[in-house]
């Protein structure tokens, strides 16, 4: 190595452009060989860097979005029920909803894949450069004022260009708990959701002990999304891990 090649490492882990420090060999390589000029030697080396601050970048996202799982729309299978509206969702990868700050709202029986696409989409804004919560309603609302960590809950909610609130709705709601509700989704005023829901927008009013405060929130939230029907047989049985041994289900005697 020679003295300028180590003074340059040096100036680079100053720097902390350890994304040129990586490929720096590769790229003397090259200009050595020929295949780089000065000018191209110098872009290829600052690509190298922006490529690795992106990445970083995309991971410090991906793991603040607390997914369950790292799903994307590629990997769902839109062939394991006719009754799906595939076309529908695909369009919601376009995110042209969460350019113009509406919502999404995926509701249907249980299993059909709903929290799959609202991770898929989670995962695809977050590829996109936007920042992804994902959280169970329950374990938002749970504990509610009575541990002290409801101000800071609701901060770190507000905070993310796309909140995801799995199993919204799921049972009758106190009054604390609805109320938290609507304190959130009136702090988040412009910012996209994406809802899961076993129970269709229109059945969740009586969920709420308060209809003033039903209508308030609900009639802006759903007035404000976008609506998936998604139905058809279970989507998990296609998810299991396959049995070498299992023996192919016979069709159906007609």
């Amino acid at each position: 190595m020679s003295v300028m090649d180590s003074a340059l490492r040096e100036s680079l882990k100053s720097l902390r452009l350890s994304g040129m420090l990586e490929t720096l060999d590769a790229r003397l390589a090259q200009a050595h060989g020929g295949e780089l000029g000065h000018l191209d030697f110098l872009q290829v080396l600052c690509q190298d860097e922006i490529t690795r601050r992106e990445t970083v970048a995309f991971q410090r996202r991906l793991q603040r979005a607390k997914f369950e799982q790292q799903v994307t729309l590629e990997e769902f299978d839109f062939t394991a029920s006719s009754k799906l509206p595939a076309a529908q969702i695909r369009d919601l990868g376009a995110l042209r909803w969460l350019h113009a700050g509406e919502s999404v709202i995926l509701f249907g029986p249980v299993g059909v894949g709903k929290t799959h696409i609202a991770q898929a989409l989670g995962h695809f804004t977050v590829r996109q450069g936007a920042h992804v919560r994902f959280a169970k309603t329950s374990r938002i609302l749970a504990g509610g004022h009575a541990d002290r960590t409801w101000e800071k809950r609701i901060r770190e909610l507000v905070r993310p260009d796309v909140l995801i609130l799995d199993d919204f709705a799921m049972r009758q709601l106190s009054a604390a708990h609805a109320d938290d509700l609507y304190e959130l989704v009136s702090e988040r005023q412009g910012r996209s959701l994406i809802i899961t829901s076993n129970r269709a927008p229109s059945d969740w009013y009586p969920l709420f002990p308060n209809p003033v405060v039903a209508e308030s929130l609900l009639d802006r939230l759903i007035n404000t999304s976008h609506q998936v029907i998604m139905n058809g047989p279970s989507y998990r049985p296609n998810k299991r891990p396959k049995n070498p041994t299992d023996k192919p289900a016979k069709p159906p005697v007609r």
